[in-house]
C-alpha cells in the first residue's frame, strides 16, 4: 500500500506546531502524519532516542544502521548514512555494519551483537548484556533496547506505506556515495 506524506501545510491544528521541525521535513514522520495523536506520541520517545540516548552519538547510529539494515530499510540505511558522516563515523565503519560482525570494531560488535539478537530472538542474551552494560551502562542497554523498536516502528511505516526517500538525502548519496569497506 502506497500513502503519500503530507504536506505539512495541510497537516490538522493538533500537529500543526510540529509541521516546521523535523517531522514537516522527513517523509517518514510527514507519513505517520496521517495518524496526528500517534505523531505527538512518538515526539518524545524520539527526543529523547534521538538526541539524549546513554549509548553517545557515534553508538546510537550504529544501533541505529544495525536495525536499519536488519529491517532491510534503504530509507533509514541512507539517512542514516549521512547523519553518521556529521557525528564522525567514517565510511568504512558505517559500511562494515551490514557485514558480519567480525568485521567490525570491537565496540561496533556488541551492539550489532545486541541488535541482532533483538531482531532474531526477541531478547538479548545474558552474555550480551552484561557485555553490553559494560560498555554503556544499564540505561544505554535500556536505551539501545528502545532504539532498535523506535526504528522498528519507522522501518514498519516506511515498507508497509512504500515512504519515498527525501530528495535531499538522495542526491547527498548521489554526490558523496557511501565508500565500500577496505577488502
Amino acid at each position: 500500500m502506497s500513502l503519500k506524506p503530507l504536506d505539512p501545510a495541510t497537516w490538522p491544528p493538533e500537529i500543526s506546531d510540529m509541521a516546521g521541525g523535523y517531522a514537516g521535513r522527513l517523509n517518514v514522520y510527514r507519513t505517520i502524519a496521517h495518524h496526528p495523536a500517534l505523531l505527538r506520541a512518538i515526539d518524545t520517545l524520539r527526543e529523547h532516542i534521538v538526541n539524549q540516548t546513554a549509548l553517545g552519538p557515534h553508538l546510537s547510529e550504529v544501533a541505529i544502521l544495525r536495525a536499519g539494515h536488519r529491517l532491510a530499510s534503504s530509507y533509514e540505511w541512507d539517512q542514516h548514512i549521512l547523519r553518521a558522516r556529521a557525528r564522525g563515523l567514517s565510511d568504512a565503519r558505517i559500511a562494515s555494519l551490514k557485514g558480519p560482525v567480525e568485521k567490525m570494531a570491537p565496540e561496533d560488535v556488541v551492539i550489532a551483537t545486541a541488535v541482532d539478537e533483538l531482531f532474531d530472538a526477541r531478547m538479548m542474551s545474558p552474555a550480551s548484556a552484561a557485555t553490553l552494560e559494560r560498555l554503556v551502562g544499564r540505561q544505554g542497554v535500556f536505551d539501545l533496547i528502545a532504539t532498535v523498536g523506535y526504528y522498528s516502528i519507522l522501518g514498519y511505516t516506511l515498507k508497509s506505506f512504500d515512504v519515498p526517500q527525501d530528495d535531499d538525502v538522495t542526491a547527498a548519496l548521489v554526490e558523496t556515495p557511501l565508500e565500500p569497506p577496505p577488502r
